[in-house]
C-alpha cells in the first residue's frame, strides 16, 4: 500500500504542476487554455529532438525546453489570446482546442503515432532504498523536483512584491484593477510562465511515460478535474488536489479497480455538489 501511495504522489507531482500553471492563466486571464496538454507533449517532445538531433542531455533540456516554450507561450499570447480576450471567453477555449488538435497533427505528421524511447540519466538509472521497500531513483527525483517547484513558485508568489501582485491579479482580478494595478503588464509573463510549467512536467515525464503525440490529450481532462477539484483560479488549491488525486487514483487503482478510471471524476462531481468553487475556491457571493 506504501509503495502505491508513493506511485499516487508520483503521479500527482504531474497532476499538481501542470494544474499549477492552468490555475495561473485561468486566474489572470480568464482563459481556460485546452492547449496545456499539448505544451505538455511537445515538452518531452522536445527533449527527445534534441537528444537525438543534438545530443543534448536531459539535463539540459530540463532548462532549455522550458525556457523556449514560455518564450513560444508569450508570443502566442501577444499575437492571439490577447485580441480574443474581449470577447465571449468561448471563444478562446475554442482556440486553444483547436491549437491543441494542430500541435499534436504536426507532430503526428513528423514523427507518427508510435512512442519514442528517451533514456533516463545514468545518474538516476538506480534506486533508492526508502526503508520499508526500494524506489527508482528517477521518479524519487521527479517527486522531490516537483515539490521543490511547486514550494519555490509558492514562496515567490507570498514573500515578493511581485509574486503578490501576480497572486492578487489571479485570484481578485477585478479587485486589483480597482487599486491601480495594471494587471495587463503581467499577462504575457504569467501566460508565458504557465505554458513553461507544462513544457517542464512534459521533459519530466520524458524518461518515465511514453513519449508520443497523444501524451497530452491523455492527461488534460484529468487536470481539468484537478483544478475544478482545487477551486478554478486557487493556486494553493490546484497543487493540493493535484498530489490528492494523484494518491486517490494511486489507490484505486489498488482497492477499486473497477472505478479506477472514473473515480476522479466523481470525486469531482461531489466536491462540486458540497462546494461550487472547488475545496480552495473562492465563493461568490450573490448578487
Amino acid at each position: 500500500m506504501l509503495q502505491q501511495a508513493f506511485n499516487g504522489l508520483v503521479g500527482g507531482a504531474f497532476y499538481a504542476l501542470l494544474a499549477l500553471g492552468l490555475a495561473v492563466i485561468f486566474g489572470m486571464l480568464g482563459v481556460v487554455n485546452f492547449a496545456h496538454g499539448a505544451f505538455y507533449m511537445l515538452g518531452a517532445f522536445g527533449s527527445y529532438v534534441v537528444l537525438d538531433s543534438f545530443g543534448v542531455n536531459f539535463w539540459a533540456a530540463l532548462v532549455t525546453v522550458p525556457v523556449v516554450l514560455g518564450l513560444a507561450g508569450t508570443l502566442l499570447e501577444r499575437l492571439f489570446i490577447r485580441r480574443l480576450a474581449p470577447l465571449d471567453p468561448l471563444y478562446n477555449f475554442l482556440f486553444t482546442f483547436g491549437l491543441a488538435l494542430i500541435l499534436q497533427d504536426l507532430v503526428k505528421r513528423e514523427y507518427g503515432v508510435q512512442s519514442r524511447p528517451y533514456p533516463r540519466p545514468e545518474a538516476l538509472s538506480g534506486t533508492v532504498d526508502l526503508g520499508l521497500f526500494t524506489y527508482p531513483a528517477y521518479q524519487v527525483f521527479v517527486l522531490a523536483v516537483s515539490l521543490v517547484v511547486c514550494a519555490a513558485v509558492w514562496v515567490v508568489l507570498t514573500r515578493t512584491r511581485v509574486g503578490m501582485i501576480v497572486r492578487a491579479a489571479t485570484e481578485r482580478p477585478e479587485l486589483t484593477r480597482a487599486l491601480g494595478i495594471d494587471v495587463g503588464r503581467w499577462v504575457t509573463p504569467v501566460f508565458g510562465f504557465g505554458v513553461a510549467l507544462a513544457g517542464f512536467a512534459g521533459v519530466l515525464a520524458a524518461p518515465m511515460r511514453a513519449v508520443n503525440p497523444l501524451m497530452g490529450s491523455d492527461l488534460i481532462i484529468t487536470v481539468f478535474a484537478v483544478v475544478v477539484i482545487g477551486g478554478l483560479g486557487s493556486i494553493f488549491g490546484s497543487v493540493a488536489a493535484g498530489f490528492a488525486i494523484g494518491l486517490v487514483s494511486a489507490l484505486g487503482n489498488l482497492y477499486v479497480p473497477a472505478l479506477s478510471q472514473t473515480l476522479v471524476f466523481i470525486l469531482m462531481a461531489a466536491v462540486l455538489l458540497w462546494r461550487p468553487a472547488g475545496l480552495f475556491g473562492r465563493e461568490e457571493s450573490p448578487s
